[in-house]
């Protein structure tokens, strides 16, 4: 999400204002992956829950995850340079299970945190005090204490709208409250940047069960009973349509790692001695890569293994995406996958909490229609599920936006899941959004009316600031 808790025309005046700073500051956008002509020649390489596998069970592994159709050396040299990209392992031994809306994830998350003996780790863009917020409150109070100890990080824009008696409350508590990217430059303890933000959803349990993907904590995400007027204004009275993972196994240790480091490279003050990384443990038969990406690092990740994953498609591309602006990378990468033959699908939004960021995607879509990509707008609901499948044995699930912020001033969160049977959820799921959505036409698109055209215009001239 984009400026919440702010009126329609507020945003408007204000991302003027950000992208004439931009357009004074920079004559051309920078690239968001790196060269990406390099081609990683190390073996990849398998984690289980004893550490590192041989050469020998990790291609095994490897092997079983191919879809039958799919070229050996293909897949092997895109895992290959997503290892180099990545920083992080593959890990075996894992156990995922999709979450598809928010009263089924607050139901797992809150289970979880009842059932917590020793820590819980939470980190998230947005904490509402509304009906939902409260309850996480509660909640989390009440393991505090019962003497485990709760560690919450939670971004200074996206919780703009909360007030400050919530966290004192939960402080006063004994929970370690600390806010990333304060708006105040006076209360900033690592440097001052607003415009750098922490849009991870995150909560680690006892370091042995994590939820990571797309859903925030607010009652935006409640399937009946009234909610507080800043909620109803993001998206109006339409659902929201979200996907979120919970996955246990030793590949959490990892996801743990990268709260650990946000926490410090934010200089919160020293984190109560906890077991945090307990022996890892098998849980089920999933391969999960963890990946994390911050504006202090020199590229994105997140994206550079999304572009290396379309590169290698052979049959197909589903992307669903809530805030889609396409840098030039990630479109030329989708014509080229289409030239090859690959089907192409985007899923996106027919309505949106951020008019900016909706209007500049659009500006995008007669050169996509144009190159062969298929487009669907989801009705009846707020798509906000951020999510890939590539020809499905690759799965990405996250908090990662298909636009400049999420690649350069965010901090995000994404679990790539290796392998047919979770793609066969993943497919199932896109499949049963497509069948509620709109499929959109060069034809039907070229007829658009000239207030959108210009609204598609003036919008993308500030996607990189949205």
């Amino acid at each position: 999400m984009s400026l919440p808790h702010i009126g329609r025309a507020a945003r408007w005046v204000i991302a003027g204002a950000l992208g004439l700073a931009g357009l004074a500051a920079c004559n051309t956008l920078p690239r968001v992956t790196p060269d990406m002509a390099a081609r990683a020649a190390q073996p990849v390489q398998v984690q289980g829950s004893h550490g590192p596998l041989s050469a020998a069970r990790s291609k095994a592994i490897l092997d079983g995850l191919k879809s039958g159709n799919s070229d050996s050396d293909i897949f092997n040299r895109h895992l290959a340079l997503e290892q180099a990209l990545a920083g992080t392992p593959l890990v075996a031994g894992n156990k995922v299970v999709l979450l598809q809306d928010g009263a089924s994830t607050y139901a797992a998350m809150f289970a979880a945190i009842r059932d917590a003996r020793d820590h819980i780790n939470i980190e998230t863009y947005i904490l509402d005090d509304d009906e939902i917020g409260r309850r996480f409150a509660d909640a989390l109070l009440a393991r505090q204490q019962r003497g485990v100890q709760v560690n919450l990080i939670h971004d200074a824009v996206g919780s703009l709208g909360t007030p400050r008696e919530y966290f004192k409350r939960l402080a006063d508590g004994g929970i370690k409250v600390l806010e990333y990217g304060p708006v105040n430059p006076l209360t900033a303890r690592a440097g001052w940047n607003v415009n750098q933000r922490d849009h991870r959803k995150l909560l680690v349990v006892d370091g042995r069960v994590a939820f990571l993907g797309g859903i925030n904590i607010s009652g935006v995400y409640s399937t009946g009973g009234s909610l507080r007027q800043s909620s109803r204004r993001r998206g109006g009275d339409l659902p929201w349509r979200d996907t979120h993972l919970q996955i246990e196994g030793p590949v959490v240790a990892e996801f743990q790692k990268l709260f650990i480091e946000t926490w410090e490279r934010q200089k919160g003050e020293r984190l109560a001695p906890r077991h945090y990384f307990p022996p890892p443990v098998q849980r089920g038969k999933e391969v999960v890569r963890a990946l994390g990406g911050s504006p202090e690092e020199p590229f994105s990740a997140i994206y550079a293994t999304l572009i290396s994953a379309i590169e290698n498609a052979e049959t197909e591309v589903l992307l669903t995406n809530a805030y889609f602006a396409p840098d030039p990378q990630l479109r030329a990468a989708l014509k080229a996958a289409v030239k090859r033959g690959v089907d192409v699908r985007l899923l996106l939004p027919s309505a949106t909490d951020s008019a900016l960021i909706f209007h500049a995607g659009r500006s995008y879509y007669d050169e996509l229609l144009r190159a062969g990509v298929k487009i669907y707008e989801r009705r009846e609901a707020l798509l906000h599920s951020k999510t890939a499948l590539i020809d499905g044995v690759w799965s990405s699930v996250g908090s990662t936006n298909l636009d400049w912020r999420s690649f350069l001033h965010n901090q995000e969160l994404n679990a790539v899941v290796l392998g047919p049977e979770f793609g066969s959820q993943m497919r199932a799921a896109f499949d049963r959004d497509v069948a509620v959505s709109n499929p959109i036409t060069l034809e039907q698109w070229g007829h658009r009316g000239l207030d959108l055209r210009l609204k598609e215009a003036f919008s993308r001239l500030w996607e990189y600031w949205l």
